[in-house]
């Protein structure tokens, strides 16, 4: 769940990543966003992990109406966008209405990430979903109080373990936000070994089971919830 550092020059990968934008298709929409890699660095790009778990959620019918949902370490914002979206999404043959039923989304990132990550969902969200889209600053372990605890149903992470210095303080806001009903997924590329540690240290915490692999992208989605439970959604 670490991220690699890319460097000038890298490939196909890395020139993706310093392009100052990168489009998508999902919940039946195209999505832009903008990128800022000479500036923000790894917050400010798209990484696979989080174009799986969107992938995942859409693929999975994953029923986040009238949810409360909550993103780590949103970068660019695409997945807390996608969420938003799938989050007005009825059942087939039910008519679509943006009403109280929608998905409640908290869009999170440290304060230097702000300003890109609220012009983006700015950007891709029509006005009437805007406001059902709220984007905070959260540094994990240090702004809890801002905060209620255990008001998520939902929380995801997609690539967001990169220091092992951190992995204390995510594992304080996990336990800060969530309830016996949360439901806590996380997308990554097991890369290093310190990657391996972190599920570990996750695993004395919560129950955790890997709930899908994308072979062509080499990323796993981990559940994590409380307790020995493994509720299906």
């Amino acid at each position: 769940m670490a991220l690699v550092p890319y460097e000038e020059g890298g490939g196909w990968a890395a020139r993706q990543l310093h392009s100052p934008s990168a489009t998508f298709h999902f919940a039946s929409r195209t999505i832009r966003l903008q990128q800022d890699w000479r500036r923000l660095g790894v917050a400010a790009v798209v990484w696979d992990a989080a174009v799986v778990l969107c992938s995942y959620l859409e693929m999975e019918s994953i029923d986040l109406r009238d949810q409360s949902v909550i993103e780590l370490g949103a970068g660019t914002g695409l997945l807390g966008i996608v969420v938003t979206l799938l989050g007005t999404k009825e059942p087939a043959g039910v008519r679509a209405l943006y009403s109280t039923h929608c998905a409640r989304v908290t869009i999170t990132d440290r304060a230097a990430a702000l300003e890109l990550l609220e012009s983006n969902v700015q950007e891709n969200l029509p006005p009437e979903l805007r406001p059902r889209a709220v984007v905070k600053e959260l540094t994990w372990g240090k702004d809890l109080d801002n905060f209620p605890p255990g008001a998520f149903d939902f929380i995801l992470g997609a690539d967001i373990v990169y220091l092992e210095e951190t992995f204390a303080e995510l594992l304080q806001t996990l336990e800060h936000l969530c309830s016996e009903q949360t439901v806590i997924l996380l997308s990554c590329r097991i890369r290093y070994e310190r990657d391996l540690k972190f599920l570990k240290m996750l695993r004395a915490r919560f129950s955790v089971y890997e709930v899908h692999y994308d072979s062509s992208k080499d990323v796993h989605i981990y559940k994590a919830q409380r307790g020995s439970r493994k509720d299906d959604f």
